[in-house]
């Protein structure tokens, strides 16, 4: 007999203009295949934040129809406790620390039966449709085919809280095959540009350079292994990466800030044959010279998305400190402050992580 209440805490997106608090929500049922877990912190994601402002790229407009399918628990950056297994779980028990990846693959489609489940073709992601509602409610359901991983219980849940975005930065990384000799620009070190220099600088490359228009972030970019960290509202960065590298330019270009005007900044101080990795979600248009892609420079140009393969070597090097981490998350937060967590994710107080903590 389950001891987990029937109704919950939590946040409720009924529509684009209707988030709720709701206090009474029912708790998810138990299936024979799922875990539900006590939710231990989830954090603010940008998507999350975009989400709430009713967003096209979620929501739909005349050009896309809506992915989102409301009302859906938000949060897909949470982790907890086992609380309930159901009858043909043999791998988990109560009390298990676990987290989630993002994306509950459907295990059928041509994406998932090759390995790419990540690029599953019905794309069900945690905290954006009612079938996989998010951690931003007291338990969550965790259905069969979800990919999980365990964290240790020592893991403080400043650091638990940053497997999934560093998860992010990994693959982003990947994505360039870095080596030894090469020149790396990250572009945005927020949260998820931090984790890319930290695991960057695992690489060793010949150089790392993290660019970003907030002192205080570049301050960290170094103090996470950045070589140099320079803020492009104040130095001219292609001029400085063109006199590093003898006019030629640098090898890898990472864009983690969503911004238009980063895209054109990596595609002037990228050298031919280069590697640009696109991170970003953006929330406008970016308009570029394709012939600088193609004739000019024939660079390989390569998207990244989510974190697949890439939890349990972020959790093992959390913990061991290789991934640093000191002073990402900023602020938690309860439940009940749900509209300042979402307010200070956009970073106008400077913060870097916020998180909801239950």
């Amino acid at each position: 007999m389950s001891n987990i209440p029937k109704t919950m805490k939590a946040l409720v997106a009924y529509s684009k203009d209707d988030y709720r608090l709701e206090l009474d929500y029912p708790t998810p049922q138990c299936g024979p295949d799922d875990i539900i877990i006590k939710t231990e912190a989830c954090g603010v994601c940008a998507g999350d934040v975009k989400c709430s402002h009713g967003a096209a790229m979620f929501w739909g407009d005349e050009l896309q129809p809506s992915w989102v399918k409301a009302p859906f628990i938000p949060g897909h950056e949470f982790f907890g406790r086992v609380a309930e297994v159901g009858e043909n779980v043999k791998d988990y028990k109560v009390g298990d620390r676990i987290i989630a990846d993002q994306i509950v693959p459907c295990g059928e489609c041509r994406f998932c039966k090759t390995g790419h489940y990540w690029m599953c073709q019905p794309h069900n992601i945690f905290g954006f449709q009612n079938a996989n509602n998010g951690g931003m409610a007291e338990y969550v359901r965790i259905p069969k085919n979800a990919v999980i991983s365990r964290i240790p219980d020592s893991m403080p849940i400043e650091q638990a809280l940053l497997i999934e975005p560093y998860g992010c930065s990994k693959h982003a990384v990947d994505r360039a095959s870095i080596s030894n000799e090469d020149i790396v620009v990250i572009s945005g070190t927020g949260t998820l540009g931090l984790g890319m220099v930290s695991y960057a600088r695992m690489k060793n490359p010949k150089a790392l350079i993290a660019l970003d228009m907030i002192d205080s972030r570049l301050d960290k970019a170094l103090e996470f292994g950045a070589d140099y960290a320079w803020n492009p509202s104040k130095i001219d960065v292609v001029e400085e990466i063109m006199k590093m590298t003898e006019g030629y330019g640098c090898d890898v270009y990472i864009e983690a800030t969503g911004h238009p005007s980063s895209v054109t900044q990596g595609l002037s101080m990228i050298r031919k044959l280069g590697r640009f990795v696109e991170f970003s979600v953006f929330s406008e248009p970016t308009t570029v010279d394709w012939s600088i892609i193609g004739d000019r420079k024939e660079l390989d140009v390569l998207g990244a998305h989510l974190s697949p393969y890439a939890y349990p070597f972020v959790i093992e090097h959390i913990a061991k400190g290789t991934l640093k981490t000191d002073g990402i998350v900023t602020r938690m937060l309860p439940i009940e402050e749900w509209e300042k967590a979402f307010d200070l994710a956009g970073g106008k107080e400077g913060d870097l992580k916020v998180a909801i903590k239950f």
